[in-house]
């Protein structure tokens, strides 16, 4: 073992959290090491060379829910960010060749929507009313710790800060806010709209990154979950970063570094070492320790406390808990580099290419999602998955060579828990064809478009990217693992079990999607605690 090294903060995983923590933390006037497994940082958020002259945001692939905050902070824009805005939303191709799409206003999308339902047209106004008063409150809380069930002071007064929040909204409002975290999507859907493809172009925002029907309990949290962002300004948005997803980490890296930050790749860290119970360092895999007074885990919860943190340091409730952490999105990642673009059957006949700029989402109804689950249950993926294309070589021609493009396909449902899990290695060529077909089915020439792809399963997303049951949140989005419960009742506000040790990742509040706050909020109580 050669001699240890040491700093204040040492971070584990160089994703896109574990970089706003350390930037934070270098501000603050700490010494801070990043070490990253891979041979570059970003963690899911990265853009990689998948096919000579074909690159693309490998995993994550579209920005929204980036705190504005931390964009200011961290000087992204001037490090480089782009991000051009979607013209619209969501395309939703229908199967009797027609389709349905949001506008660029509220009026638009009213026009839009009234092709298929007055009524909901004329409701769409006071339907996004609802969803706003639930978005402002999590907007609320996102930059702010959550108050810890036995903590001190602080906790007490973050919890009352929160009450008197709900206290100030209306009783409609209390109501709204408890149907949007206890509810299922379906519900909230059914009663405000009676349009099948309207109720199907909102529901696909509570399946993206969860295992689970529209019509399972809690996830009307998840579709709020994707709304509460927005994008250059504009709430509820969603952009292009130039360059892909990458663009944003490799701007978080240039800030961090030019703070200070040491920031290591292929350095995989295989333990937590505790002294007298305080987490005092790592040890990494090549046998190197590095000593720090604190250290912060921007990994999954089950990554770091069933394979870092030695069993001895935890107690038996809570190492129970954390085993029974539920995680797996039944989320499918493919990057496919095309020879044209895709011609789609239910594109407007005036369309001018704003459709191929935005979200292209094939999942005409609730019934139809939730079938995709019921298969993914029974036979491990769906027969006819939900799929989001975005194409983003349509406003970045630095994607592809000229006239060719790349396309980004998010699926859902693939069963995550494939016993044995290596099942997906043999399921995985199916499960593509499967996505192939449905893409096909509205886009005839699409098959013959293909160059080359890259595959990830929910099992590769795993291995690659620490994404336990291949889950882009780092664990659902449910109640019971929410805010003061994530990951675990007590353990919450970024702290973990044992002293000195951290969690700045996903897998915390406010929960996945590249927003960085949790490593924002894991730096503010690091530094207090630190201070102290």
């Amino acid at each position: 073992m050669r001699a240890a090294d040491k700093t204040d903060v040492v971070i584990i995983g160089g994703g896109h959290n574990g970089l706003v923590c350390a930037a934070y933390l270098a501000a603050a006037g700490l010494a801070v090491t990043v070490l990253e497994k891979r041979h570059l940082v970003g963690g899911a958020a990265v853009t990689e060379e998948f096919h000579p002259g074909f690159r693309n945001s490998v995993a994550s692939y579209t920005v929204s829910l980036l705190n504005p905050t931390i964009i200011r902070d961290l000087r992204l824009v001037e490090h480089g960010l782009k991000v051009v805005n979607r013209p619209y939303s969501n395309f939703l191709p229908l199967p009797d060749g027609d389709h349905l799409r949001t506008g660029h206003d509220l009026a638009e999308t009213q026009r839009q929507f009234a092709r298929f339902s007055r009524r909901d047209a004329e409701c769409l106004p006071d339907y996004y009313q609802m969803l706003e008063t639930g978005a402002e409150l999590l907007r609320s809380m996102i930059l702010e710790p959550p108050p810890n069930l036995g903590g001190g002071l602080q906790d007490l007064l973050g919890a009352m800060k929160l009450g008197n929040r709900l206290r100030k909204m209306s009783l409609p409002q209390g109501r709204d806010i408890l149907d949007l975290f206890t509810k299922s999507a379906g519900e909230i859907l059914d009663d405000w709209f009676e349009s099948e493809p309207i109720k199907a172009l909102f529901g696909f925002d509570s399946v993206v990154g969860t295992f689970a029907s529209p019509y399972t309990p809690g996830s009307a949290y998840v579709l709020l979950h994707h709304v509460f962002g927005e994008s250059n300004g504009q709430a509820g948005q969603w952009g292009h970063a130039i360059g892909g997803m990458g663009a944003i980490t490799q701007a978080m890296l240039a800030e961090a570094l030019s703070r200070g930050v040491h920031v290591e790749t292929q350095a995989p860290v295989a333990e937590v070492t505790v002294t007298d119970g305080v987490a005092d360092g790592v040890i990494l895999e090549d046998g190197r320790r590095i000593e720090a007074r604190a250290v912060a885990a921007n990994v999954h919860p089950q990554l770091l406390f069933t394979r870092l943190v030695a069993d001895e340091h935890l107690d038996e409730d809570f190492q129970q808990r954390i085993r029974r952490y539920r995680s797996g999105s039944g989320s499918f990642r493919i990057n496919v580099a095309l020879s044209e673009l895709p011609q789609f059957s239910a594109a407007p006949a005036d369309d001018d290419g704003t459709m191929l700029q935005s979200g292209i989402v094939i999942a005409p109804s609730l019934k139809y999602m939730e079938q995709a689950y019921f298969d993914a249950r029974s036979f491990g993926y769906a027969k006819a998955p939900i799929v989001e294309m975005l194409i983003p070589s349509t406003v970045d021609d630095s994607l592809a060579p000229p006239g060719q493009h790349v396309a980004s396909l998010f699926c859902q449902q693939f069963n995550p828990h494939l016993d044995p899990p290596a099942d997906w290695d043999e399921l995985k060529p199916e499960a593509t064809q499967a996505i192939f077909d449905t893409v096909a089915a509205h886009a005839p020439n699409f098959r013959r478009s293909i160059v080359a792809t890259q595959v990830h399963s929910p099992l590769d997303l795993e291995r690659k990217f620490g994404l336990i049951g291949g889950d882009i949140f780092h664990g659902a989005l449910s109640l019971d693992q929410l805010f003061s419960a994530r990951p675990v009742l007590g353990n919450a506000a970024y702290k973990a079990p044992l002293a000195g040790l951290y969690l700045c990742g996903s897998g915390t509040h406010p929960g996945g999607g590249v927003t960085g706050a949790p490593g924002h909020n894991a730096a503010r109580v690091i530094a207090r605690d630190l201070r102290r």
